[in-house]
């Protein structure tokens, strides 16, 4: 199946089946450069001042960068590069890996959906299970011989992440500090390791077009070299640019419905580019499956009713899955 992945070979052309309407295009030369992205310095001793600058963020973006966030420099440096490593491989090595099986646990694919999209993104990715963690390495790439080893210590720190935020997210939102957390149960955690390759025409296709997340919480390690991801603020894209030492965090789909709509799931994108290839590591924190999700019960009164019913993660799933990346957010199906 290695003539599927677009990262086997140099491409001149870009293929007719990524060509996207001319409506649907990004568009390019429209996305502000240089918009402020707020920033959250979690070494910051006031939690008081922590946790407004983060409901600040949640409310008016949806996403925010977070600095001082206790995953080392080193293995956010060595997760980027075994990254790299393992899309270097040879093509007959990944094909044995290849499956447009979105319910495998452990599979390298390409684009989104290959098995029900018209046009295709431009892009390669493996996506990885990831808690617990002793139940799936071993059915992980041995190739690179330290991806296992790597990739496990960055789930760890990046889960143990996600948790810290859950509370300045929770707080926030006048709830107590493990509502989130509590709510969502042992939560899963699945990894995407994104590779998008040079594009011979950028302005025609996506890496990834409009979507917002299903889970709850995403945090994403971008290439320092190699900017790509753009949010959706005030009808205008915005351009995420690389910071050195932060991650991008983005509220998924079940965060805006435990908040009452408060906190938005922020439409996001991939675009590519002709000159370099990026790579980003983008990390889901899942509710469990049978976990019922709705609007947190102290923050439905009679001036703010319920926005969404409840729903379990499964059905949420399923929903999404079921649809095209970029159709009306997947939360509309789920109104009151």
């Amino acid at each position: 199946m290695a003539e599927q992945l677009i990262s086997t070979a140099e491409h001149d052309t870009l293929p007719d089946s990524y060509v996207r309407p001319e409506t649907q295009r990004p568009r390019l030369r429209e996305v502000v450069p240089d918009a402020e992205i707020p920033v959250v310095d979690l070494a910051v001793p006031d939690r008081a001042a922590v946790v407004a600058r983060v409901a600040e963020a949640c409310r008016t973006h949806g996403f925010f960068q977070v600095v001082n966030h206790g995953v080392a420099e080193e293995l956010t440096a060595a997760m980027l590069a075994v990254a790299y490593e393992f899309f270097r491989l040879p093509a007959e090595e990944k094909a044995k890996l290849y499956s447009d099986d979105p319910g495998k646990k452990m599979r390298l694919s390409t684009s989104f959906n290959v098995r029900k999209e018209t046009v295709h993104n431009w892009r390669d990715y493996l996506r990885l299970h990831c808690h617990p963690l002793e139940q799936y390495v071993p059915d992980w790439p041995d190739n690179p011989p330290s991806f296992r080893e790597t990739v496990s210590a960055y789930c760890r720190e990046v889960r143990a992440l996600g948790f810290r935020l859950y509370g300045a997210i929770s707080e926030g939102l006048d709830l107590d500090g493990v509502y989130i957390k509590e709510t969502l149960g042992e939560q899963e955690q699945h990894m995407a390791v994104n590779f998008y390759p040079r594009c011979p025409a950028p302005e025609l296709t996506y890496g990834l077009p409009a979507h917002t997340d299903p889970n709850a919480l995403t945090i994403l390690l971008m290439d320092q070299q190699v900017a790509g991801l753009q949010v959706l603020k005030d009808g205008r894209w915005i351009a995420v640019n690389p910071r050195p030492g932060a991650l991008v965090v983005n509220l998924g789909d079940q965060l805006q419905a435990l908040s009452n709509g408060r906190y938005k799931s922020v439409w996001h994108r991939a675009v590519v580019n002709s000159d370099r290839p990026r790579m980003s590591v983008a990390s889901f924190l899942c509710p469990c499956n049978d976990v019922r999700i709705g609007p947190a019960a102290k923050l439905v009164t009679g001036d703010t009713p319920a926005v969404y019913r409840d729903y379990t993660y499964a059905e949420y799933y399923a929903k999404f899955w079921s649809r095209n990346l970029d159709q009306e957010h997947c939360l509309e199906l789920f109104r009151t």
